[in-house]
C-alpha cells in the first residue's frame, strides 16, 4: 500500500485547520461554567424554579446563597459564540454587544433564601445580549447591560 504525497498534505492541512478552531484548554472551564449558567435553548418561563435549583452548584448569588437574578440564553451554541465574532460589536474591554436580538428568559428571586430559592415564573423577552468574551468564547453573561 502506497501513501501519496497529495494525501499526505490533505491530513496535515486538516490537522491544521481542527487546530486553530479548537477551544484553548485555560478557556475550557469558563466556557463551560458559562453555558451551565446560561445556555437555554429549550428553557421556558415556567422552568426557573427547576434550573435555578438543579443548576444551583453553578448559579449562585456572591454570598453563596440565591442568586437575585439570570438570564438563559434561547438558542443555539455555535449563534451565541458568534457574539464574540463577526456576530457583535465591541462595547470595550472584552464586552462584545450581539449585533441581532436574542430571545431570553430572566429567572428573578422575588423572596427566598437558602436552602429554598424560589423564582416562581420567568420573563421571556427578546434583546440584544452583553457577553464577556475570551479568545473569541463566550465566558461571562453581563446582567447589568439591559440592551432592548
Amino acid at each position: 500500500m502506497e501513501i501519496h504525497q497529495s494525501a499526505v498534505i490533505l491530513l496535515l492541512l486538516l490537522c491544521v485547520s481542527f487546530s486553530t478552531h479548537a477551544q484553548p484548554d485555560n478557556i475550557k472551564p469558563r466556557y463551560q461554567k458559562f453555558l451551565d449558567q446560561h445556555f437555554g435553548p429549550d428553557m421556558t418561563e415556567q422552568r426557573c424554579n427547576s434550573e435555578m435549583n438543579s443548576r444551583n452548584r453553578d448559579i449562585t448569588g456572591t454570598d453563596g446563597g440565591c442568586k437575585d437574578v439570570n438570564t438563559f440564553i434561547q438558542a443555539n451554541s455555535k449563534d451565541i459564540r458568534k457574539v464574540c465574532g463577526a456576530g457583535g460589536t465591541p462595547q470595550g474591554g472584552n464586552l462584545f454587544k450581539s449585533n441581532q436580538p436574542f430571545p431570553v428568559i430572566t429567572c428573578k428571586l422575588p423572596n427566598g433564601r437558602p436552602p429554598r430559592c424560589d423564582y416562581g415564573k420567568g420573563k421571556k423577552s427578546t434583546r440584544y445580549i452583553v457577553l464577556g468574551c475570551a479568545e473569541g468564547w463566550p465566558v461571562h453573561y453581563d446582567e447589568g447591560k439591559l440592551n432592548l
